[in-house]
């Protein structure tokens, strides 16, 4: 009887300590600040509601209707989507760059490697006014451009039509490199030492190497650094409400630029509605782009 007991008891304290409890206050966070508004955006996207009005009232597909009808709610979607690939690509690019040049543990590279992921903690927001300050028409940029060609440079960099969304994209991409670069790197230390000594032995060069057996080996960490890259641009809003607000003439209007627009003139379930477009967005690109990449995987 005394054994029964016993056994009950720590049965009952291997429940009480089991790991599971501390997911607890985690799933509280997420439920109330992700699973929630996340489904009231599926409740007030059908509604009025409006900082104008004292009540709110089912409106059906009203919201959507006068959205895409008047065509600033496809433009700003058509600028995020050209936006997220832009920086998909440069992100990429500069990730897989800096983790071939700094392959070697060596001290410098690993303090250089540090250096290149101090921007990843960096607020966006920091970043986007640090780089609107380098990049107005008077600033440290075209100051240092004119003195080496040793003449007066006022590129108005965030001023184009045309470049502007590419130099916000690029500056995106400079702030999560580093964490790109990681990735690359870990991919590159898993591949077979033995494998690329074999292909040396056959006289293939460096170029060959590259593009024959590191990038395919490369497949899994492509897949994650371009899913990431490009999904996650898809809601950006810090580096670009830091650097144009949105301009000039609406080419950087990102859609949680324009929803950030709506919400304040109290057009809140607009706003809502923006935020579902988005949010569904996501979700249906988001399928696709890891389905095609997984199996590129199986193809390599």
């Amino acid at each position: 009887m005394t054994a029964n007991i016993t056994l009950s008891k720590g049965t009952a304290r291997r429940r009480s300590d089991h790991p599971l409890w501390f997911l607890i206050p985690a799933l509280v966070i997420l439920v109330v600040f992700f699973f929630v508004p996340t489904l009231s955006n599926f409740v007030y996207a059908f509604t009025d509601w409006s900082s104008f009005k004292s009540a709110i009232n089912f409106a059906g597909i009203d919201n959507f209707t006068s959205l895409f009808s008047n065509g600033t709610l496809l433009n700003a979607l058509k600028v995020t989507l050209v936006y997220a690939v832009l920086v998909a690509i440069f992100q990429n690019l500069f990730g897989l760059a800096l983790a071939l040049l700094l392959e070697r543990d060596t001290r410098v590279n690993r303090a250089v490697r540090v250096a290149f992921f101090i921007p990843v903690i960096m607020s966006a927001l920091a970043v986007g006014y640090i780089f609107q300050a380098l990049l107005k028409p008077d600033g440290a940029l075209n100051g240092i451009i004119g003195a080496l060609f040793g003449t007066e440079v006022a590129i108005p960099w965030l001023g184009s039509t045309t470049w502007t969304i590419v130099v916000v994209a690029v500056v995106h991409a400079w702030k999560w490199m580093g964490l790109s670069m990681l990735i690359y790197l870990a991919g590159l230390k898993t591949i077979d030492e033995d494998v690329l000594e074999a292909a040396r032995l056959d006289g293939a060069n460096r170029w060959t190497m590259f593009r024959s057996i590191r990038f395919p080996l490369l497949a899994p960490a492509v897949t994650f650094n371009v899913a990431t890259a490009l999904l996650g641009s898809m809601n950006g809003f810090d580096i670009v409400q830091a650097t144009t607000e949105g301009g000039p003439g609406g080419t950087t209007e990102l859609l949680n630029i324009f929803i950030f627009r709506t919400f304040g003139q109290g057009l809140f379930a607009q706003a809502t509605t923006m935020s579902l477009v988005l949010f569904l967005t996501v979700t249906i690109l988001a399928f696709p782009v890891i389905r095609f990449l997984r199996k590129r995987e199986d193809v390599l």
